[in-house]
């Protein structure tokens, strides 16, 4: 596999939210290229059923193989929660979801044993957060609250304006009522609203986004495998979308801080 190095990571998302772990990926690892997928066609994907969220993660990972990537990054909480055990029965390259990273990190900084998580209705339904963290702490309580609005909400780029904060008032009322001192964003997408979420739930809470979480054990995984890529250089990425190229375009910029000029659209999948 070591002929492999200097092949990509390739990170997929239901539209645009997984862009908070390419930034991550950006900025922990400089000289790895990164082949970027976001079904936008398709997006959410957190109100389609289990069959329909698998079929479409499968279609994903082999969209991104035919692009020579040296491992997977399911940059979709919903994919993860659903998907990620069969992905990695059918796959020999490293697959990692982002689940597992963000679970640790709040077990590890909470203070009350209070857990909030937020995500979409499949990722709340499948149950993946809360039973991760009663795996490793039983004693934690958790909290757990769909907020499906919130991925239109970023998809369109409201992250600061009243209808947002009204929405997400009524979404973490549980959240509040729990007391939990920690919070996962259970969504790619929802880093995108942080000023939002954080404002509602007050600034003693601390938010965990699995994100950035998931660029570390990216970086880990890259070293066991052999796979890091230390060549200095500075890469060129690519940025594949299922529809609408000059929106994600738009939004990405406003997000990454600045104009990604190659962005493509898929019929592949």
């Amino acid at each position: 596999m070591l002929d492999n190095k200097e092949n990509a990571i390739g990170v997929f998302d239901s539209g645009l939210g997984g862009l908070t772990a390419v930034k991550e990926l950006m900025r922990q690892l400089p000289y790895e290229k990164i082949v970027y997928f976001g079904d936008t066609a398709r997006v959410p994907y957190g109100t389609k059923s289990k069959e329909a969220i698998v079929r479409f993660s499968m279609e994903n990972v082999l969209f991104l193989i035919k692009n020579k990537v040296k491992m997977v990054v399911i940059a979709c909480n919903t994919s993860s929660s659903l998907a990620l055990p069969l992905l990695k029965q059918s796959f020999r390259i490293p697959i990692i979801g982002v689940i597992e990273p963000g679970v640790k990190k709040a077990v590890r900084v909470t203070k009350n044993k209070k857990i909030g998580v937020i995500a979409t209705s499949a990722t709340i339904n499948s149950e993946a957060y809360a039973k991760g963290i009663k795996k490793l702490n039983h004693s934690i309580r958790v909290a757990s609250q769909a907020c499906p609005l919130f991925v239109p909400l970023a998809e369109e780029g409201w992250f600061n304006n009243d209808v947002t904060f009204s929405v997400a008032r009524e979404y973490l009322k549980p959240i509040v009522a729990s007391r939990a001192d920690t919070v996962i964003l259970g969504c790619t997408h929802y880093p995108l609203l942080r000023s939002v979420i954080q404002k509602v739930l007050g600034n003693k809470v601390t938010l965990v986004d699995s994100a950035k979480e998931v660029a570390s054990e990216v970086k880990k995984l890259l070293k066991e495998t052999g796979l890091e890529n230390n060549r200095r250089h500075s890469p060129k990425h690519l940025f594949w979308v299922s529809d609408q190229p000059k929106h994600f375009r738009k939004l990405a910029k406003r997000f990454l801080g600045y104009d990604i000029r190659n962005v493509k659209r898929s019929s592949d999948v």
